[in-house]
């Protein structure tokens, strides 16, 4: 049985997880944008989608653990 407190957090650890995962990611690219690699748009772009995806697969994670 999932509680109160294993969705608190699921909340925190995917806030936190995912905004560290996903400004690593942009502050590296635009680093390397800035400095004229633009291979640094490979590290922009999904920033934001990836930082997502953490708290999703946290999330299902968590789901697995409900009874059926």
């Amino acid at each position: 049985m999932v509680t109160r407190a294993d969705i608190l957090i699921l909340g925190l650890t995917a806030g936190v997880g995912g905004s560290l995962l996903g400004g690593l990611m942009l502050g590296i690219g635009l680093g390397l944008v800035v400095n004229n690699v633009h291979a640094g748009w490979v590290l922009v772009l999904p920033a934001a989608p990836v930082s997502g995806l953490l708290g999703y697969w946290l999330a299902r994670r968590l789901a697995r653990q409900l009874p059926p």
